[in-house]
């Protein structure tokens, strides 16, 4: 290994060292752990955890509290799970492990002999990081909780009712439901039952505890005087940034201190420097303006949407206790983004829009003509084709459907969509439409389904022809959906990871079909071949394409944006990948969420406005529809935020072989909690129509009833300068058709491409489309030349060979891309490849080199890759060290000794690294082998490289041992 790669290293190596040792020593520990276990039943130290994502909860409160014990104490930890996720605990230095939990209120436990300090924690990936982690003390003497006895503020020589021990609101002033009958005591009559409170005394207050957390009010106490450096109170309820306990200065209303609860029912000590503020006066004020309320009424309230309070008092030195509620451990999300509108008109909502200088929206159709959109496109004439998802949730039985496809067009430029045709009926859970090619595209679980058309009465020509089916139906919210022509000519589309298809030609056995859930596919419209461009992520609901032909999608729950690489393995929201080698995936290239908070992408729902409104996304357009939009739009992608109501616009920045997505302000605010934008395109005139699944339900739900079936609207973005064009291309010539592909506006790029493609191209159209090619400066029209070339077959392996010496990065990848379709290249472009791969200088190429490998066979690869394991540039590439493991991965089935030799040599620290993981898991005698004299070979320097390698082979070898 190189000098380049050392950093990386000893980040991998400090890892793995801990992970390594964690896993290599339970099965000693937990042999003798079992005699302790059966020889003795005595508990010294006898601790009770509940597990969460938050951290490990003590019965006081604690958030992963200090466990202590005497040496030689006999320790049991038992821990319940506080939720329904995957939790356990585990002693680190110990090397010992609790059974995993899944269900909420289950428990486990693990006993031990302390001897020394250590660590517990979570072993799930990531909970540790989360904050799932405490320390274990060894100490000595008895292991008893201090006593801490504060002083009551006074008040004209009384002592305040600052304890609510009178019974009452003496010494404070109510407003609002929350507080006109607060005081309670245990067990409390607003908390769920078996609940610790912790008060001291008879009395605390609560502004409603887990009941009656809707109520709003504040509650201030009289102003007294600060007479002590510290002072501590008991706190607990939401961590809301809208329910917290405020200590103001009398007089100014400045807040000096400020603190929610953390989302537990138990009252816990907070303590509060106020040394500078030493003989003034402060008041107390207690706040709740949550009401918890979830906008989706099948999702649930927050019921921490209160505050409780409890025993204010001074102290002259800083108090110390043992389930003190610390600042940095509570996470506070911020307050409910006001909801300024819903169920409005189409025309109020239109209205309502918020946007920026110089652009306004119209409606364009509403409900009762157009109901429940869920998909759109537009086709050559401008016409928007809708497909209206009468169906969803549930699909019919076969025959039964009731979703259709409507023809709209504005025939005056008025922004109204005025004639409305009825193409299709009796369709079955559409979801995706495309138009072109001789028909309309339409996906349909379980079924892609092409309806040829009569173009003169704009009705089927023949009755729906099943292209596809073996497309899954498990969950209706993420089947294939948004169909998309690719600028290489193949019908793209997206699909849900929880949905789980094998697809194939009606009558195709097993082994003809293909696997996919969370997938970038596509289907050729003349060859009639489907693949999988790429794997992973959530639930895409939108893809589209750059000026450089590159792809992105937007998706929900997990980061919402991914440049798709072909052949690329991304981050998954579940499941695992279908190879089972893909030891890492690429992840996503924002560099923002658009969500507030720590507590994962859910919990920000609804308070997320600031950030952009929310983890969920629907629709995709990468905005190039001319020049009459400010040129700062032109390559951002535009995306709806579902939760936050507005459009996402994001920023796409070359960086390496990829990029990096970064947050522009948000370019459209919808102010209504209904809206529900799937997506969004362009026309001939630049302007964008948007189709509006109204809804008060944001969220999908298999329950048909809780959503709306009556509603549906389409609106109309234009800019001031966009001029408003009636045009049918599909009457134009094929030299017309040429010339569009230098047109400013990427509409009639696309239409003009797919007509030629269904013309099918001839020596005319061909000799145009290289002038452009070879003489046109812009690299962009060069690519568009370039990709209706290969559409309409007027390239040769010739003509893309030349392409591979251009100077301009995009058309040398492209060029191996196209080379690479048929998935076999001539023995003199393999040697071409094997040269790019150690000579070319961009790591876009050399991207495209790696995923056009994929495509061919592993047997071809070997010297290509070989080049490409040298190129030490691309250690930390996004996109490059992943896809070179996924290139080279099969490489080790056909040869291990020759592979390993060429991991050993790689510049690309993932490769080695992955490929002893490889060897080891396939276990035989020579995979044994290989690793035990590489072993040998890494004794001879102790390098941070070596020393991490030793490590894994030493942990591979011990699993297959055992």
């Amino acid at each position: 290994m190189k000098n380049s790669n050392r950093l990386a290293f000893r980040t991998m190596l400090a890892i793995v060292l801990i992970g390594i040792i964690v896993s290599c020593r339970p099965k000693e520990k937990e042999t003798s752990e079992a005699q302790e276990v059966e020889n003795d039943d005595r508990i010294d130290r006898d601790y009770a955890l509940e597990a969460t994502m938050l951290g490990y909860f003590a019965q006081d409160g604690t958030r992963n509290p200090t466990l202590r014990a005497n040496k030689g104490d006999r320790v049991r930890i038992t821990i319940t799970n506080g939720e329904v996720m995957t939790h356990d605990v585990a002693m680190e230095k110990l090397g010992i492990k609790s059974e995993t939990l899944l269900e909420k209120g289950s428990s486990t436990s693990i006993v031990f002999i302390a001897t020394s300090d250590d660590t517990y924690y979570c072993t799930v990936p990531g909970h540790r990081a989360a904050g799932m982690v405490g320390k274990f003390e060894i100490t000595e003497g008895e292991i008893v909780a201090p006593t801490v006895v504060g002083i009551v503020p006074v008040k004209n020589d009384k002592p305040l009712n600052v304890g609510f021990e009178r019974g009452n609101l003496s010494d404070w002033k109510s407003e609002g439901e929350a507080f006109e009958a607060p005081l309670f005591n245990n067990p409390s009559t607003v908390h769920e039952k078996d609940v610790k409170i912790g008060l001291d005394g008879d009395y605390f207050l609560s502004s409603g505890g887990t009941m009656n957390y809707k109520l709003k009010g504040t509650l201030t106490s009289v102003p007294f005087e600060i007479t002590h450096p510290f002072a501590a109170f008991k706190v607990s309820g939401g961590a809301l940034a809208d329910t917290r306990v405020e200590l103001v200065l009398a007089g100014t209303d400045e807040v000096v201190f400020t603190s929610t609860g953390q989302g537990r029912a138990t009252l816990q000590p907070v303590v509060v420097d106020l040394g500078d503020y030493l003989n003034k006066e402060i008041f107390i004020r207690i706040v709740d303006n949550e009401t918890g309320t979830s906008p989706i009424p099948y999702i649930g309230d927050d019921k921490w949407a209160h505050i409780s309070f409890d025993d204010f008092r001074f102290y002259p030195s800083r108090p110390t206790f043992t389930n003190e509620l610390n600042q940095e451990d509570i996470i506070v999300l911020p307050p409910l983004d006001p909801i300024i509108n819903s169920g409005l008109s189409g025309k109020e909502a239109a209205k309502a829009m918020t946007l920026p200088e110089d652009f306004k929206i119209t409606l364009a159709a509403s409900e009762p003509d157009v109901v429940r959109p869920i998909s759109f496109t537009i086709d050559a004439r401008g016409r928007l084709w809708v497909v209206e998802g009468h169906t969803y949730p549930v699909p019919a039985a076969e025959g039964k459907g009731r979703d259709r496809i409507l023809i709209f067009e504005d025939t005056n430029g008025d922004g109204t969509l005025d004639k409305r045709k009825v193409f299709i009926e009796g369709l079955n859970l559409a979801s995706g439409i495309e138009v072109g090619m001789g028909g309309v595209w339409v996906g349909a679980a379980p079924y892609l389904l092409f309806i040829p058309v009569d173009d003169a009465n704009d009705k089927p020509s023949g009755p729906p022809q099943i292209l596809l089916d073996g497309w899954g139906l498990e969950d209706t919210h993420e089947v294939l959906n948004n169909l998309r022509w690719g600028p290489d000519g193949w019908l793209y589309g997206v699909h849900g990871v929880f949905t789980h298809s094998n697809v194939g030609k009606p009558g195709a056995s097993d082994k003809e079909r293909t696997k996919l859930n969370a997938a970038v596919w596509r289907y050729h419209p003349t060859k009639h071949e489907f693949e999988i461009f790429s794997e992973g992520t959530s639930n895409p609901w939108g893809i589209d394409f750059n000026d450089y032909g590159h792809a992105f999608i937007t998706v929900c729950v997990i980061p919402h944006m991914y440049h798709i690489v072909q052949g690329a393995r991304y981050q998954r929201q579940g499941g695992e990948h279908f190879n089972a080698y893909t030891y890492d995936d690429i992840k996503t290239i924002g560099d923002h969420v658009h969500y507030l908070g720590d507590r994962g992408p859910h919990a920000g729902n609804f308070r997320s406005a600031a950030a952009g409104g929310g983890h969920a996304h629907a629709g995709a357009m990468i905005y190039l529809g001319g020049d009459t939009w400010p040129d700062h739009y032109r390559n951002t992608i535009f995306m709806n935020n579902i939760n936050g109501a507005r459009l996402n616009n994001d920023q796409l920045t070359r960086s390496g072989s990829g990029y990096v997505a970064s947050h522009n302000k948000d370019f459209l605010v919808m102010n209504d909690s209904w809206s529900q934008w799937l997506n969004f395109k362009y026309d001939p005139s630049g302007s964008v129509f948007a189709i509006d699944w109204y809804d008060q339900n944001q969220c999908h739900s298999p329950n048909p009833d809780v959503h709306d079936k009556t509603l549906g609207r389409i609106f109309k973005i234009t800019h001031k300068d966009d001029k408003w064009v009636q045009v049918d291309l599909t009457k134009a010539s094929d030299l017309d058709l040429v010339e569009y592909q230098l047109h400013p506006n990427e509409w009639y790029v696309r239409q003009a491409r797919t007509i030629l493609q269904e013309r099918g191209g001839n020596p005319e159209v061909h000799s145009a489309l290289k002038k452009i090619l070879n003489e046109n400066p812009d690299v962009t029209r060069k690519l568009r030349a370039l990709w209706t070339l290969h559409v309409t077959n007027g390239l040769s392996e010739s003509d893309l060979n030349d392409l591979l010496e251009n100077k301009n990065e995009y058309l040398r990848s492209w060029a191996i891309q196209l080379m690479s379709e048929d998935k076999m290249v001539s023995e003199q472009t393999m040697a071409r490849f094997g040269q790019i791969a150690e000579k070319d200088s961009s790591p876009l190429v050399r991207l495209y080199l790696v995923s056009g490998l994929l495509r061919l066979p592993p047997k071809e690869r070997w010297n290509t890759v070989q080049g490409l394991l040298h190129r030490s540039e691309d250690a930390g590439d996004h996109n490059l060290p992943l896809m070179l493991w996924y290139a080279f991965e099969p490489l080790i089935d056909l040869d291990m000794e020759r592979a390993l030799k060429l991991a050993e040599t790689s510049e690309i620290p993932k490769i080695l690294d992955y490929s002893i993981r490889k060897i080891g898991s396939m276990n035989t005698s020579k995979s044994k082998s290989l690793l035990e004299d590489l072993k040998r070979k890494l004794n001879g320097e102790d390098s941070n490289e070596n020393i991490y390698y030793r490590v894994q082979i030493d942990s591979v070898l011990s699993n297959t041992n055992h």
